[in-house]
């Protein structure tokens, strides 16, 4: 997709972090965009604070019924979806596998998981249906998709989930002969200081732990950083905006992959491949302050 003035953009999980900074980004390119999200507050406060052709509605991507309300309200008021973003995730406290519950799982996977599901079965057959050409990118994660971080194994289970999801869709999608591409969008350039550090704040009282973790288990994102800093790691940050406009970049080019550096991930994924070829757990537990 090269032209994308007046076309219509989706972003899941759009009133902040992300997905503030993909709309954002849109919305410079001429795109009418609708994003949706499960705070109202937040969701009003985004579509204030970007104007334009913005709107909001609010969404659980857990549920079906409620993406589907999504796109209906899309293409009631726009008659069309050309650029679906399955933006939205959450996270879970970093724990041993054995000290997760059930309703850790229930709730990651059902955002992570199901909300990419729920917005390819709401959007993309009406995306088919109109004959135009149309792009989906599902937010994944290297933590997951490429190299799993052990302690992380809720979320990295589900980033993991939604790579191999969309890589079969996008065989499908061009193997069908339609007009839709997706890709693979790992946020990446450096720590990302978005809501992911603090999504507990949303988790259902119905799916809420049944047991206390730790408070050094859901460390925010300028604890994580001073962790690091103390530990004597300089890592790099990068800037959100940026971090969208280099997505636009890489729907415009078509790929599959988009990933700030992507061409690292082969020595990172062979160094995976000989691990489990020669019988190997291929990660390592690596943690700062979390045994």
């Amino acid at each position: 997709m090269q032209d994308l003035k007046g076309k219509v953009a989706v972003v899941t999980g759009g009133a902040s972090g992300i997905g503030k900074a993909l709309a954002k980004a849109f919305l410079g390119e001429g795109m009418t965009v609708v994003i949706a999200d499960v705070e109202a507050a937040a969701l009003e406060r985004a579509t204030q604070e970007l104007g334009g052709a913005v709107s909001g509605v609010i969404c659980d991507v857990s549920k079906y019924a409620s993406v589907k309300a999504l796109a209906d309200t899309v293409f009631e008021r726009h008659g069309a979806c050309h650029i679906l973003c399955n933006n939205a995730g959450v996270s879970a406290p970093n724990l041993d596998l054995w000290e997760t519950e059930s309703a850790d799982f229930q709730w990651v996977h059902g955002v992570n998981v199901l909300g990419v599901a729920h917005g390819v079965q709401a959007f993309v057959p009406r995306m088919i249906a109109s004959g135009e050409e149309g792009f989906v990118m599902n937010t994944s994660s290297g933590d997951g998709g490429i190299s799993p971080l052990a302690q992380q194994v809720v979320y990295a289970s589900s980033k993991a989930a939604v790579s191999t999801m969309t890589e079969c869709l996008g065989a499908q999608l061009e193997g069908r002969g339609t007009k839709l591409r997706a890709a693979i969008f790992y946020p990446s350039g450096g720590m990302l200081n978005t809501g992911i550090w603090t999504t507990k704040r949303n988790r259902p009282q119905e799916l809420a732990r049944a047991k206390q973790v730790d408070a050094a288990r859901e460390t925010t994102f300028d604890d994580f950083m001073e962790g690091a800093k103390k530990a004597g790691w300089n890592l790099p940050v990068q800037d959100l905006d940026e971090l969208a406009h280099f997505a636009i970049a890489g729907i415009r080019n078509g790929d599959f992959v988009i990933m700030i550096g992507r061409e690292t991930m082969a020595a990172t994924l062979v160094e995976r491949a000989q691990k489990l070829a020669r019988g190997e757990c291929p990660i390592e537990l690596r943690h700062m302050g979390l045994d």
